[in-house]
């Protein structure tokens, strides 16, 4: 039985992972599950699975916890150290699915134990890559994109001789909004941001997606992924979101990743790999999806790409500065208190005003994330509608 957790079990990739999980109950021992403070659904999941431990980060949330599972053999713990020591129970395989750099730490708690470690928050990988693979490569972890996008592109890549790669080709549906004009735009609600045309996902990266800096993030990820030039990295709209990215070779020949728009494909990969599992999606209906269709986008539309590519090029602290101030604005988006367009605004001043130099530690990473954050909401209390 492979031994598993799942960081981050409550959300969307989290109880698709689940899904996957319990449909082949046999096959894997759940280890942990953590959650931030939805202990119903935590505790819900963790008697399915008969998981040994659970964990919810917000602390004050730990005695709901311990009720739901009294008399189940469960143990419960609570906040963010009893995370990273799930993390560390030595899973053979464990999905990083916290939101945001939160779940930096339960990554790197993850990789010390040496097994699997599967990526589905692009944070991590964005505010401290070096930190990560450097960390994986010292404690012999492996570590595996899920992301639709980065695990097109493992699945195409030639590892063994990347010089024979061109170029990288990551789609991006382009969001709800990819076709409106900026004043439309302008009046955006949290609503319509989060209501993804093409997958179901969380209000955060929803809300990336629709101003295409969740594409600017998958970027930078993929810079650090894959061993190629991040200026052979290049990105095209597919608002079919079918083929999920592509790799082409010297040759001229491409290498695309297709199949439905559901995480549970992706996860499925990362869970059997190097094997395939099985999972409930229908076959592709190539004549019922009738068309692809592939555009550049709109950079005046879609600022958050120039300013991604920007962080990527001159590097240092430039892509965590990027991240936190842009989790600060999306946040500042979703509770009513800006205007869509201004989310991308306030991660551009964030980046004018702050340039410190690059980060050797993770407590380095975490400091200039905290300074970001705090440039990103002065700015945002300047906006404030």
């Amino acid at each position: 039985m492979k031994r598993v957790t799942i960081l981050g079990a409550t959300g969307s990739v989290g109880s698709s992972t689940l899904d996957l999980i319990e449909r082949e109950a046999e096959a894997f021992e759940v280890l942990a599950l953590t959650a931030n403070h939805d202990v119903e659904r935590l505790a819900a999941a963790a008697i399915r699975t008969n998981a040994k431990l659970a964990v919810v980060a917000d602390a004050s949330c730990l005695a709901g916890l311990i009720e739901r599972l009294a008399g189940t053999g469960i143990e419960a713990r609570g906040g963010g150290d009893a995370v990273c020591d799930a993390a560390r129970m030595g899973a053979d395989w464990t999905m990083g699915a916290i939101v945001g750099l939160a779940g930096l730490a339960p990554i790197m708690a993850a990789i010390e134990g040496g097994g699997t470690v599967v990526l589905a928050n692009k944070e991590p990988l964005v505010s401290a890559g070096h930190l990560v693979t450097a960390a994986a490569a010292k404690h012999g972890a492996t570590l595996l994109p899920a992301d639709s996008e980065h695990n097109a592109i493992f699945q195409c890549f030639d590892f063994a001789r990347p010089e024979r790669v061109r170029r990288i080709i990551l789609t991006a549906s382009g969001g709800p909004f990819r076709e409106w004009s900026a004043e439309a735009m302008r009046g955006v609600t949290p609503q319509q941001a989060v209501a993804h045309p093409n997958w179901s996902m969380g209000a955060k990266i929803s809300v990336d997606s629709a101003t295409m800096m969740n594409k600017g993030l998958e970027l930078i990820e993929a810079a650090r992924l894959f061993p190629i030039d991040p200026s052979a990295i290049e990105i095209i709209l597919h608002p079919q979101s079918i083929i999920h990215s592509m790799v082409e070779y010297i040759d001229g020949s491409i290498l695309a990743q297709l199949g439905p728009s559901d995480m549970r494909v992706p996860i499925a990969h990362t869970l059997a790999w190097p094997d395939r599992m099985a999972t409930p999606m229908a076959p592709l209906d190539f004549v019922g999806v009738g068309r692809l269709d592939f555009a550049a986008p709109d950079p005046e539309r879609f600022p958050a790409l120039a300013l991604a590519r920007s962080a990527l090029q001159e590097g240092g602290a430039r892509p965590a500065i990027l991240n936190a101030a842009n989790e600060v604005a999306v946040a500042a988006f979703l509770s009513g208190g800006l205007n869509f367009l201004e989310i991308a605004a306030i991660v551009a001043d964030t980046l004018a005003r702050y340039n410190p130099v690059a980060p050797d530690s993770l407590e380095a990473v975490l400091a200039i994330d905290a300074e970001a954050r705090r440039h990103a909401g002065e700015r945002v209390k300047d906006c404030v509608v």
